[in-house]
C-alpha cells in the first residue's frame, strides 16, 4: 500500500514536471527575432492567430488553398492552416523585402550611384499581386538537391551549363558592372566554405581572376529541413529561405559604406522542381579567428574594432534610417584586406522596437539588462544601442586595451567602460576612436622625452640582415620580431627595450597608419645588399 501511494505521488509530481515543460517549449513567440529581443513583427503574428482562428487571408498564388471551413475533414483543416501559415510567413518577408526597396530611384543622381537591381516578377508583385517570379534577364542552373540530402563540398552547386545564356543589361554598382550567370557559368577553384541556418556558401574563382563568395540556399539546412517537415512543401519552403537571400542583396545594394561586403551580382535559375533559385555574388572575405586576432599587433586589432564602430555610425544614420543587427556575433563579420565588413544581413532590421510602455524596452544580455524609453510607441534608440552593446561585448573587450601603447590605454579604457554601460551613444564613440586614431598617425601618444637614448646607432643604407631573427609579440610574423613605428627614435627605444636586440631594419613597408614596419635583430654578421631598406646597428649599450 504504501509503494502504490509512493509510485501515485511520484507519477503526479512527474506529470506535472512534463506539463510544465511543455507549455515553456510551446509558449507562443518563441521565434528566431524574439530570441534577439525583438517584437518588430509582432503584428504578423498576431494576423497569423486569425488565420489559425479562421480568418480568410488573401494572399494570391497559383497553388493557394482556399480558406478552411467549419465542416471540413480534421485532417483538411489542420493541412490547409498549415498551408495557410506558410504563406504567412512568405508574405511576411515579401512584405519586408519590398520595404526596404521602396523608392530606390531616389538614389539615383545623388553621390553615390545605384542602379537598382533588375529584379523580375520577385520585386513587382506589389503591382502585379501576383506570387509568380519571372524567370529574368538571366539564369544561373543550380542541380536540384533534394531536401533530405545536403550537398557535399566536392559536389558543387556548379556541375551543369545555363539552359538559356540571355543577354544582360548594363548594370553597375558604383561604375563596376554586376555579375550574372553567364559569369559564374565557368567559374573554377570552387570550395566549400561552410553553411548557416539558411544559406550555404562557396568560394569560386570567376574568369581565373576574381575570387567571388556565392550564396544560396542551403537545401539541407536547419530552415529547409525543418520547415519541409512541417510543411510538406519543398517549393514554398524554398520560397520562403530564398527570401532570407533577396533581403541581404537588397540591403547590400541599398547600404553602401566600406565595411559592408559588396554585392557583385547575382542570378536566377530554373533547378528542375524549384522555379527561380536565387544565387546572390559576392565579395570574398576571410573569418574572424578571435584566437587568432589576440596574437596580432594592436594597431590591426585596433583597426577592426574602428572600422566596426564607423559601420554601426552608419547604420544609425542610414537611408532605411537606424538599422540594427539582431544576429550580431563575430561569425557574421569577415576581413577583407584588413578592413572589418559585416557579411549577412539577412536578419539586419531597420524598424524600432515597438512598445506601449517602457517596460516593453528592456534589452536583455546575459551580463546585464537596459532600460530604455518608450516614446512614440518605439523604444528609444534601441537598434543602435543593441549594435554598440554588441559591439562592446564581443569585440571591445577582448581587442582594444591589451598591448596599446601606455599613452592611449586610459582613453581606450574610457571607451571600454562607457559603451559597456552604454553612456555614450555611437556617435561619441566614434568621435572618441577617431581621437585615438589621429593621436596614433601623428605619434603623440609617444613619450615627450628629449634625453638621449643610452645606445647608440650605427646606419646603413640599402642593406638587410639575413636571419638571426628573435620572437617578440605581438609581431606581424609569427618567425620573427616586426613590429610597426612611427620613427627612428621610437624604432631605436625599441630595440633598446629588447634585451635580444642588436640591430634593426627599416623596410619600406608601411601599415594602414603610416607606420613603417621594422625587422628588429639579434645581431647584424650577415649584412646583405637590399635596396631602399636601411639598417641600424648597435654600436654600444
Amino acid at each position: 500500500m504504501k509503494r502504490r501511494k509512493i509510485a501515485v505521488a511520484a507519477g503526479f509530481c512527474l506529470s506535472f514536471f512534463l506539463g510544465t515543460l511543455m507549455n515553456l517549449l510551446f509558449i507562443p513567440g518563441f521565434d528566431h527575432h524574439q530570441n534577439h529581443g525583438d517584437t518588430v513583427h509582432r503584428f504578423y503574428h498576431e494576423q497569423r492567430q486569425r488565420v489559425l482562428d479562421g480568418t480568410k487571408l488573401h494572399v494570391k498564388d497559383s497553388g493557394a488553398t482556399a480558406p478552411v471551413e467549419g465542416n471540413s475533414e480534421p485532417t483538411a483543416a489542420t493541412s490547409s492552416r498549415r498551408r495557410l501559415d506558410l504563406q504567412l510567413q512568405i508574405r511576411e518577408r515579401y512584405d519586408e523585402v519590398l520595404r526596404y526597396r521602396q523608392q530606390q530611384s531616389s538614389w539615383l543622381g545623388t553621390g553615390n550611384p545605384v542602379r537598382p537591381l533588375e529584379r523580375r516578377k520577385l520585386m513587382d508583385l506589389a503591382q502585379r499581386n501576383s506570387w509568380e517570379s519571372n524567370k529574368g534577364t538571366e539564369r544561373f542552373n543550380n542541380q536540384y538537391v533534394d531536401s533530405h540530402h545536403r550537398i557535399s563540398p566536392s559536389e558543387s552547386l556548379y556541375t551543369t551549363k545555363s539552359r538559356r545564356d540571355f543577354a544582360m543589361q548594363t548594370r553597375t554598382i558604383n561604375d563596376t558592372q554586376m555579375l550574372g550567370c553567364s559569369s559564374i557559368d565557368n567559374v573554377t577553384d570552387v570550395q566549400y566554405l561552410g553553411s548557416g541556418y539558411t544559406k550555404a556558401v562557396y568560394k569560386a574563382a570567376v574568369n581565373n581572376t576574381l575570387s567571388v563568395a556565392l550564396k544560396s540556399v542551403d537545401f539541407g539546412g536547419h530552415d529547409m529541413e525543418n520547415c519541409v517537415k512541417k510543411y510538406g512543401s519543398t517549393a514554398e519552403c524554398y520560397r520562403l529561405a530564398s527570401f532570407k537571400i533577396v533581403k541581404e542583396m537588397a540591403l547590400m545594394e541599398r547600404l553602401q559604406h566600406p565595411n559592408i561586403l559588396k554585392l557583385f551580382g547575382y542570378c536566377y535559375q530554373d533547378s528542375n522542381d524549384i522555379r527561380d533559385t536565387v544565387t546572390a555574388i559576392t565579395e570574398l572575405g576571410s573569418p574572424l579567428e578571435m584566437i587568432q586576432l589576440l596574437q596580432t599587433s594592436w594597431e590591426e586589432r585596433f583597426r577592426i574594432c574602428l572600422s566596426l564602430v564607423r559601420l554601426l555610425h552608419y547604420l544609425a544614420h542610414s537611408p532605411l534610417g537606424s538599422v540594427t543587427l539582431l544576429d550580431f556575433r563575430p561569425r557574421q563579420f569577415v576581413l577583407v584586406r584588413g578592413e572589418l565588413k559585416v557579411t549577412d544581413l539577412d536578419d539586419a532590421s531597420a524598424t524600432e522596437t515597438p512598445c506601449s510602455s517602457p517596460a516593453d524596452c528592456v534589452m536583455e544580455f546575459p551580463a546585464r539588462n537596459f532600460s530604455l524609453p518608450c516614446s512614440g510607441g518605439r523604444c528609444a534608440g534601441m537598434n543602435e544601442k543593441r549594435n554598440l552593446y554588441n559591439a562592446y561585448r564581443f569585440f571591445f573587450t577582448y581587442l582594444l586595451p591589451h598591448s596599446a601603447p601606455p599613452a592611449l590605454r586610459p582613453l581606450l579604457d574610457k571607451i571600454v567602460n562607457c559603451t559597456g554601460e552604454l553612456t555614450w551613444g555611437v556617435d561619441e564613440t566614434l568621435v572618441q576612436l577617431e581621437e585615438v586614431l589621429h593621436l596614433y598617425k601623428n605619434g603623440l601618444y609617444l613619450p615627450n622625452n628629449t634625453q638621449p637614448l643610452k645606445a647608440e646607432f650605427k646606419r646603413v643604407a640599402d642593406v638587410s640582415v639575413s636571419g638571426e631573427n628573435y620572437r617578440c609579440w605581438p609581431s606581424y610574423q609569427h618567425d620573427g620580431c616586426m613590429l610597426s613605428v612611427f620613427s627612428v627614435r621610437e624604432a631605436m627605444s625599441v630595440c633598446e627595450s629588447h634585451a635580444q636586440c642588436s640591430a634593426f631594419v627599416m623596410t619600406n613597408q608601411t601599415t594602414w597608419t603610416g607606420h613603417q614596419l621594422v625587422f628588429f635583430k639579434t645581431g647584424a654578421a650577415s649584412l646583405s645588399p637590399s635596396p631602399g631598406k636601411v639598417t641600424f646597428v648597435k654600436v654600444n649599450s
